[in-house]
């Protein structure tokens, strides 16, 4: 098989999963701008995600956060699902929109918090085992203010005892992706706030427990892909959430902000034997602006422009210049196939797959968006106001 029809090949199997709340009113602290046509209810979040595997042939799962996609049958959601195309995808748990929760949750001093809090963790084991779903990821505000507020060393020890007591409950197949973040909303100390500390208690744990790495949770300047090779290389990277940031944790479109980070980064994916489906590729986005459908259709082209570009390293001409000490030559490697464009190859790959080769084109085509408009009159919104 040549180099270009293993890519093509590569490409045909990509998944990227979309975060249900991603097609729901968001926005900043300040204001969230209500759309048109959002959907009110889970079900219809997978209308509109079925949409977007639809046109892009490569979305086939869905995210879900817990209490926002709260129903009283999963298993008839997840009937719904796959009678859209689609497959209900990773459990989000929600420890952060609770007033018991404002000193923390699972590392809370009151032990009476941090009970209700994995209670929660274990509930959403639960709905694993109704959806068929592997991943729970789970993500905590859990950090202090000011210095004294906490003891900091007690505060690891309390996140480490509730990390195994939902651990114990996976079942068979079933994963802990633990999610880390720089800051915010705690500004002295994070009790996640790193890949390392992530990485240490998913050690702890055991096999079922893995890194997931948000491409917008970093201080500007760190190095991504180095966190994501060395992650790969101790068998700890579970997931990615694929966003952008020019500052902070912006959840704008991936690719928006620095696509070259991203082709960086799904070149070590490619690498370090990563691109599987033992590494889950999630967006994480808010679409706060834009139209939710056409920006998450956008999102997955460039998550799969930068795979695209990534496949076309010349392994054995990269090689051989960084044995060589050749440094512009290994550097050039790389950038002949950055600057490549694959977007006549990605038109192929979704002609191969029975596809549109433009799906934004054939998305507005479809009439979709003037027919949620139309159809979703009256009742609330999903989303969350400001």
């Amino acid at each position: 098989m040549t180099e270009l029809a293993a890519a093509k090949a590569a490409l045909q199997t990509q998944a990227v999963e979309t975060p249900s709340w991603a097609y729901g009113n968001s926005g900043t602290r300040f204001k969230v701008f209500a759309q048109e046509g959002v959907p009110r209810t889970p079900q219809e979040k997978l209308d509109d995600a079925a949409k977007v595997h639809e046109f892009t042939g490569v979305a086939p799962t869905v995210a879900l956060h817990i209490p926002w996609d709260r129903v009283e049958d999963y298993a008839a959601l997840a009937g719904h699902a796959a009678d859209r195309g689609v497959r209900l995808g990773t459990i989000n748990s929600n420890t952060f929109q609770d007033d018991d929760y404002r000193l923390g949750s699972i590392c809370h001093p009151e032990a009476g918090v941090r009970r209700k809090a994995v209670d929660h963790l274990l509930e959403c084991v639960d709905i694993m085992d109704a959806t068929g779903s592997r991943d729970l990821k789970l993500w905590f505000a859990d950090g202090t203010n000011y210095p004294g507020q906490d003891d900091i060393r007690a505060r690891q020890d309390r996140l480490a005892e509730g990390l195994a007591e939902v651990y114990e409950r996976l079942g068979e197949g079933q994963r802990l992706l633990l999610e880390y973040k720089l800051f915010e909303p705690a500004f002295y100390t994070t009790d996640v706030p790193d890949w390392g500390t992530a990485y240490a208690h998913c050690l702890k744990l055991g096999e079922k427990a893995q890194v997931v790495v948000d491409t917008g949770h970093h201080a500007p300047g760190t190095n991504i892909e180095f966190i994501v090779a060395t992650l790969l290389r101790e068998g700890k990277l579970g997931g990615f959430d694929f966003n952008s940031r020019f500052y902070a944790d912006d959840d704008l479109m991936v690719g928006a902000a620095d696509p070259f980070q991203l082709f960086r980064i799904m070149y070590e994916v490619i690498r370090g034997g990563g691109f599987t489906p033992q590494v889950a590729f999630m967006l994480d986005q808010c679409h706060n602006i834009e139209a939710k459908i056409p920006a998450i259709i956008r999102s997955v082209m460039n998550v799969q422009e930068a795979t695209a570009k990534a496949l076309l390293v010349d392994p054995s001409a990269l090689a051989d210049a960084q044995r060589a000490g050749d440094v512009l030559e290994a550097n050039a490697v790389l950038m002949d196939a950055y600057n490549t464009d694959v977007r006549p190859l990605l038109r192929e790959v979704r002609e191969e797959m029975g596809l549109d080769p433009e799906p934004l084109v054939a998305y507005r085509r479809s009439g979709w968006a003037e027919r949620i408009v139309a159809e979703r009159v009256g009742g609330e919104q999903a989303g969350w106001g400001a």
